[in-house]
């Protein structure tokens, strides 16, 4: 992906707004990890109470290793959060928690959206993999065919990116809604949580402002070659 041309310098605004989005979830959350709720209910108790107030009692809440590993599977029906959001009962972890559930919720209303970032992965994958080392190639041979499936498959992961925001935008959006309707965070703790879910966001937003910068090169090389 940093493959150094003259083109480079245009990944270098999505590579400083990427660096500023990494360190702004990462202080966010430590900040609000330290914010404890009136409650003191745990991440995983969160998780578990709204996945079972919306009847999705098949889903399963479970611990995940690391830091900001916390997601959701659909294909197992499994809310993974990492531990300090699995027993964590700050403002962080209940809000990210809840945003894993919301991904739970968009899973059984068939969120559209969803569906079609699943059905992405894969190719997504296969781009992240394939796309550069054959972009590359096809310029060293001058190989113009090699280029174009590099970019055809990269398009697959600027895709992907592109639809993950709406994806996690609605899974937050349901996260802070179900939170406060249902008692779980005062009102003056909704903004803590949604300070995190937004320098969350935030990183969604720089992958996908870094997947087209990348691409924007690709095809501006395609371009050099004719």
């Amino acid at each position: 992906m940093f493959f150094w041309d003259p083109t480079f310098f245009i990944l270098i605004p999505a590579m400083i707004l990427a660096m500023y989005a990494q360190n702004k979830v990462k202080t966010t959350f430590a900040a609000m990890s330290r914010v404890p709720t009136r409650r003191r209910l745990t991440g995983a108790e969160v998780a578990s109470r709204i996945l079972k107030m919306n009847g999705l009692t098949e889903v399963v809440v479970e611990p995940q290793p690391g830091r900001l590993t916390d997601h959701y599977d659909p294909r197992t029906k499994r809310v993974r959060l990492s531990e300090p959001v699995y027993s964590g009962r700050s403002v962080a972890a209940l809000g990210v928690a809840a945003h894993e559930v919301g991904h739970a919720l968009q899973d059984k209303g068939g969120y559209l959206p969803l569906k079609f970032r699943h059905g992405l992965l894969g190719p997504a994958q296969l781009g992240s993999t394939l796309a550069w080392p054959l972009a590359i190639f096809g310029l060293i041979l001058g190989s113009p065919k090699l280029l174009d499936i590099g970019i055809l498959l990269f398009s697959g992961v600027v895709l992907f990116h592109v639809v993950t925001l709406p994806v996690e935008l609605n899974a937050s959006s349901r996260a802070l809604a179900h939170l406060s309707k249902s008692g779980i965070l005062a009102g003056d703790e909704i903004p803590g949580a949604r300070k995190v879910l937004n320098a969350a966001a935030l990183t969604y937003l720089a992958a996908a402002a870094v997947a087209m910068a990348n691409l924007l090169r690709l095809l501006i090389l395609r371009g050099s070659r004719d």
